[in-house]
């Protein structure tokens, strides 16, 4: 049976072979978990259809042409599989990215890993329970009285799908900063000073999801200002935590040369 390359650890020489069949293995794993996911998925296509549905109150999505149902239910199969395997594709990437620094710096990567999961789980359901019950019946009831107002299943369940993967990445943005900050290529400070630039920013972002109205915007924009000032403090506080974690790594550092040496 053929092996699994080993584990590549900060500071193993490697070959650019090794290196090559450490991505393949991580590449072949994610495709292997959304491969696994959507045969899970597809085989609940209709609980996950009846889930996205709930909005339209009974309302029955139309279909235009004969293989627009199986497409339908096959997308949306596929979203829920991508939905569900994220996790999974963010710790793949964290693994195979995990040897390009220190162990030290391992473990606070790692963290964010884990709170980047637990933030895009909880995006996801804020996009169901929240943002998709108030925004569908405000754009269905919006001139009700002027147009007869049928709902094509391929768009609204593209367009459910949409919001909720997109709100859940929406609330990656606290990772994304901490990252940032502690890679050095942002502060606290600069957070800070450049608050209202971010402010602008995140609004501009929120417009561009899908669902321009009102309702769906600032649903979207309230949450993503909260997380971004909660950021910004979190920051602040790490910030100096990592700095004294560093000083400390930096004088055991010294404190093992001289041993090094002498050997």
């Amino acid at each position: 049976m053929p092996r699994l390359p080993r584990r590549i650890g900060h500071g193993d020489r490697v070959t650019l072979s090794e290196h090559l069949d450490e991505l393949r293995t991580r590449l072949i794993i994610g495709l292997a978990s959304l491969a696994v996911a959507f045969g899970v998925t597809y085989g609940f296509r209709q609980t996950i259809i009846g889930w996205l549905s709930r909005p339209l109150d009974g309302r029955k999505p139309i279909t235009f042409g004969v293989a627009e149902p199986f497409m339908t239910s096959l997308t949306v199969a596929f979203y829920a599989a991508i939905a569900l395997t994220l996790p999974i594709l963010f710790w793949q990437l964290w693994l195979f990215l995990a040897p390009a620094m220190e162990e030290h710096k391992q473990r606070s990567v790692a963290r964010m890993v884990v709170l980047a999961t637990l933030l895009l789980g909880s995006g996801m359901a804020f996009a169901y329970f929240v943002v998709l019950p108030s925004t569908i019946p405000f754009l269905l009831g919006y001139d009700n009285e002027i147009y007869n107002i049928q709902v094509r299943a391929r768009d609204y369940y593209t367009f459910a799908s949409f919001v909720i993967i997109g709100v859940g990445c929406l609330f990656e943005l606290p990772v994304f900063l901490l990252g940032l900050v502690r890679l050095g290529v942002l502060t606290s400070a600069k957070l800070r000073k450049n608050r209202r630039i971010g402010i602008v920013i995140l609004v501009a972002v929120s417009v561009m999801l899908p669902g321009v109205d009102p309702v769906t915007t600032m649903l979207q924009t309230i949450p993503l200002l909260v997380l971004f000032e909660a950021s910004i403090w979190a920051a602040v506080i790490l910030e100096k935590r990592w700095a004294a974690q560093g000083q400390r790594w930096a004088e055991q550092w010294d404190e093992a040369e001289p041993l090094t040496t002498a050997e």
